[in-house]
């Protein structure tokens, strides 16, 4: 059975080469590598070497060498497909099935791929042509030299959009391909499609080989956005991509850091005043998956966001989305900013010594998590401190980690101690969140509940459209579903709806681009289709097979049938007055008994 290549290279992104070489070798850590008694042959002194950034193992020994699925297959004597589904199972990675529809579809993905390449080497040419001096009187301006400019393929994208059209259909590209791969869109009343980019410098986004898979676009005019980058497509997701890993990865492994900013510039400018091991976010958004490509090259990244108020509010964010993937031994800091400047400011008006001192006074998560909740609280009156505490036990029982989570409630225990005189305990929540439920522990208050809810609705709704068949299936609850006052997601649901009940098939890319073409539904379905609802609601992604999702969509619904039994039986508790009446609440009683712990859940 041939699996598709890009396939087998997520698999290898997710699943961990250490923990599954440590179920067969005692393996213990030198350095950046890992170390054990060869699992070949008879030994006492270890030669055996576990890469993880390589994502290759070597027997000096034995000789033998591989990846992952190598390793299971010599210690277990599987075959390869026999592997590749056993590390896909545990993964959470539904496997491709060999099919004429899995073909047309790796090479749908490998015209998606050249038709990118093409555009980006086009939009290269045009950087050196008189259209681009514009561009280019712009980088230079910003500092850069040619070894840069080239190292990262920086072009520019003219204002026309016929340039780039002719160019690739002279190689070959169909128009439908080109807006598939997000170099065109089809706006509403233009009848050909036009450039994603124009008039913009462009930095092309590339994979973990290098590849390019989207871009970015600094604009040279008065067009808004500032910074743009081509949409989402079947080989572009942006939250689980970080701008210029492909050319950080040998950095980061010799300096033994990686640094994270926010934008093109600041990691370009990084890397040519000698930070070569320096990463983008692509924006303030910073996912799981890019947290777990970082681990991949080392322990403790740093987060070097911008020093404004947007940019410490996405440190937050980003430490709060970490704490629950803590593990020992991996970790992450954040260095902040002085005088509201970004990266970029700071080498190039104070040099690079000045951003060394910035990044060896970074911040570990439980640093910044107290300073900004200090912050926002002013924890100076009993009630406050009350709240300051409560808060930042609550994240800290976020953590899945137990020795994690216990280092975490002592030290943020002993800073209460130390800082207010008292002694407490970490309040009672719920230390693993269901891996199904949106948001897992408890929500107290009113405002609390209102924002459970709407992750729930918002976990629903990705589910269906990433699998349209729930859509179908769950169509009368889809139809019950409270959205409150969110008045865009109710609008986006009455939409899946009516694809379900229009006969619109269950393709989920057709799905996505019915939605994200309407003008009145794109933010909302940005929105929900977006890392921070995937972190809150897993069984929502659109690799988790349909069977999990739909797992998850049941305990949702399920949930609401139970507080909606709830809310009944209080109701018919405080109306009661006959023997009628307390009969029907003994009905409701078992009723709400029989969801709290048997069928719904």
């Amino acid at each position: 059975m041939a699996f598709p290549p890009e396939f087998l290279e997520q698999l290898r992104e997710r699943v961990s080469l250490v923990d599954v070489v440590s179920h067969h070798v005692k393996l213990q850590r030198r350095g950046r590598e890992f170390v054990g008694l060869s699992p070949f042959k008879q030994e006492r002194t270890p030669s055996f070497t576990v890469v993880p950034d390589k994502g290759f193992f070597h027997c000096f020994s034995s000789g033998e060498h591989g990846d992952v699925i190598g390793f299971l297959m010599r210690m277990e004597g599987l075959s390869f497909p026999e592997a590749v589904e056993k590390l896909a199972q545990a993964a959470g990675l539904e496997v491709p099935r060999d099919s004429p529809e899995a073909a047309a579809q790796a090479r749908r993905r490998r015209g998606l791929l050249e038709a990118v390449e093409a555009a980006a080497a086009f939009y290269e040419r045009q950087l050196r042509l008189p259209a681009g001096r514009r561009a280019m009187d712009y980088l230079r301006g910003r500092g850069l030299d040619d070894n840069t400019i080239t190292g990262f393929r920086i072009g520019y994208a003219p204002g026309d959009s016929a340039a780039l059209m002719q160019a690739l259909k002279r190689g070959g590209f169909e128009a439908e391909t080109l807006v598939e791969a997000g170099l065109f869109r089809q706006r509403e009343h233009e009848e050909e499609p036009g450039a994603s980019l124009r008039n913009r410098v462009v930095f092309p986004i590339t994979d973990r080989r290098g590849r390019p898979i989207a871009f970015g676009g600094r604009t040279l005019g008065d067009a808004q956005p500032k910074y743009l980058n081509t949409p989402e497509t079947p080989v572009f997701r942006k939250g689980e991509v970080l701008y210029g890993l492909a050319q950080a990865r040998d950095a980061a492994w010799r300096a033994k850091e990686v640094i994270v900013v926010e934008g093109y510039m600041d990691a370009i400018a990084l890397s040519q005043a000698g930070f070569a091991h320096t990463v983008a976010s692509l924006g303030t958004a910073f996912g799981e998956n890019q947290l777990r490509a970082l681990w991949r090259l080392v322990d403790e990244p740093v987060l070097c966001f911008d020093g404004d108020e947007a940019g410490q509010r996405a440190a937050r964010r980003a430490a709060e989305r970490a704490l629950p993937l803590l593990a020992p031994g991996k970790s992450l800091r954040f260095a902040r900013l002085p005088d509201e400047r970004d990266p970029d400011d700071l080498v190039r008006q104070d040099g690079a010594a000045a951003l060394r001192a910035v990044v060896e006074r970074a911040q570990s998560p439980v640093d910044l998590l107290w300073s900004s909740e200090a912050e926002a609280v002013r924890p100076d009156s009993p009630d406050r401190r009350a709240r300051f505490s409560r808060n930042l036990l609550a994240l800290a029982s976020g953590v899945r980690d137990e020795t994690v989570r216990r280092y975490y409630e002592a030290e943020i225990l002993s800073r209460l101690r130390e800082q207010f005189g008292v002694n407490l305990r970490p309040e009672t929540v719920a230390r693993r969140p269901s891996p199904f439920l949106p948001g897992g522990g408890r929500e107290r208050g009113e405002a609390q509940a209102a924002r459970l809810r709407e992750r729930w609705v918002r976990g629903v709704l990705a589910a269906t459209i990433n699998h349209p068949a729930l859509a179908l299936e769950f169509a009368q609850e889809l139809a019950e579903l409270d959205c409150d006052s969110a008045a865009p997601l109710d609008r986006l649901r009455h939409e899946i709806l009516g694809l379900a009940a229009g006969g619109e098939g269950v393709d989920p890319a057709g799905w996505r681009a019915h939605l994200e073409e309407s003008a009145s539904l794109s933010n909302t379905v940005r929105g929900v289709l977006c890392e921070a609802v995937y972190s809150l609601a897993p069984f929502a992604r659109p690799a988790v097979a349909e069977a999990d999702a739909r797992k998850g969509v049941e305990q949702v619904f399920a949930e609401y049938r139970r507080k909606a039994a709830e809310r009944d039986l209080k109701a018919a508790a405080e109306s009661a007055d006959d023997k009628e009446s307390l009969e029907r609440i003994t009905a409701q009683t078992e009723e709400v008994r029989r969801l709290r712990t048997g069928d719904a859940m």
